[in-house]
């Protein structure tokens, strides 16, 4: 960790306490680049945008911060496919910390609805053909904690489909809350995965079994039965 990096951690600590005392698009800035970077921040990114969104109204019922945000997040969103052709783990921490973002940041204890089809778009990026074939593995040595969806199955130094293992964790995680904001659009993602999972030839025998998971995860209600986790848990872990 750099003095840079740590200069910067300093002013985001900064803002959650005292959020008028610094340049908040700037702050808004460090995060998202830092997200880019580390799959593990950017899980954890939205938890600090909500505080910091929190403080700031609290303060003095201000914006700044989630506008710059949002701005900032607009623009990587158009950028997505050259993002994705330069390096995919960049790609992949940005989806996380979209989803992320989304998951924290509400309206009145509603999804943010200019968040809803960016996220589906990522999604959906992520389910295409191209996205589930060539899959690129990636080893994590420890420690390590949480980097994929049943990393506490598998045995050291873990190895896991990097944008697969994206796409199961967000949905798991946000799935409901997007299928309640756009029904229409779940379908047309899951009928994806089903294509995907039928019809695509050459898909790695993980990469099946994972979409598998996810088709029974949603029509058994975003969940799984525990007969169905065990299977499932127990197939991974092999």
């Amino acid at each position: 960790m750099n003095d840079t990096f740590l200069y910067s951690l300093m002013e985001v600590l900064l803002c959650l306490s005292d959020p008028g005392s610094v340049n908040l698009e700037k702050v808004s800035n460090i995060i998202i680049d830092q997200s880019l970077k580390d799959q593990m921040f950017s899980k954890e990114a939205g938890r600090i945008c909500y505080t910091i969104v929190q403080a700031e109204a609290k303060q003095n019922n201000g914006s700044v911060f989630r506008r710059n945000l949002l701005n900032r997040l607009q623009q990587e969103f158009k950028n997505r496919e050259e993002m994705r052709k330069c390096s995919l783990q960049e790609w992949v921490c940005f989806v996380t910390f979209i989803c992320n973002v989304f998951d924290y940041l509400k309206v009145n204890n509603m999804p943010m609805l200019a968040l809803v089809h960016p996220v589906f778009d990522c999604l959906m990026r992520l389910a295409q053909p191209d996205a589930l074939l060539n899959e690129a593995e990636v080893r994590i040595d420890p420690p390590y904690k949480e980097k994929a969806l049943f990393s506490n199955y598998r045995t050291d130094p873990l190895t896991f489909l990097l944008q697969v293992d994206c796409l199961v964790l967000q949905l798991h995680r946000i799935g409901e809350q997007l299928e309640n904001a756009n029904r229409p659009r779940m379908d047309e993602l899951f009928f994806q995965l089903r294509d995907g999972f039928l019809l695509q030839e050459g898909l790695s025998s993980m990469s099946r079994l994972l979409l598998l998971e996810l088709l029974e995860f949603r029509a058994g209600g975003w969940s799984l039965s525990s007969t169905a986790d065990k299977y499932y848990y127990s197939e991974i872990a092999e």
